[in-house]
């Protein structure tokens, strides 16, 4: 039933220096997945995670891991369709607007 819109975190098991009291990557994933599910439904979203030090050997994938690190970016970075949604610590409210954006719509 998904529309096809995929939410990408790039993160990794270390948290990053400017995120020393955040969530780790992982728990941000997990958390985010319960939270847009809840939302708009366990079908409405295709999620994937990627370990920054350790990206599955696809070539987009190795890329953004390569990215995040040269870049500095804060992770967990978080895409929607490969836009940045949100990275360090994502806010809820903006990846639920892109969401929408993109044509998502709250369970009633």
């Amino acid at each position: 039933m998904g529309n096809g819109i995929s939410i990408t975190v790039y993160g990794a098991e270390q948290l990053c220096a400017s995120c020393v009291n955040l969530p780790s990557s992982k728990d941000t994933y997990e958390w985010l997945q319960a939270a847009i599910d809840r939302k708009y439904g366990a079908d409405a979203v295709q999620y994937e995670y990627v370990d920054i030090f350790a990206p599955p050997n696809v070539e987009k994938h190795e890329q953004f891991a390569r990215r995040v690190i040269e870049e500095d970016l804060f992770y967990p970075v978080v895409l929607v369709d490969d836009e940045i949604a949100g990275e360090g610590n994502p806010k809820l409210k903006t990846i639920y607007r892109i969401l929408e954006e993109k044509g998502l719509h709250a369970q009633s």
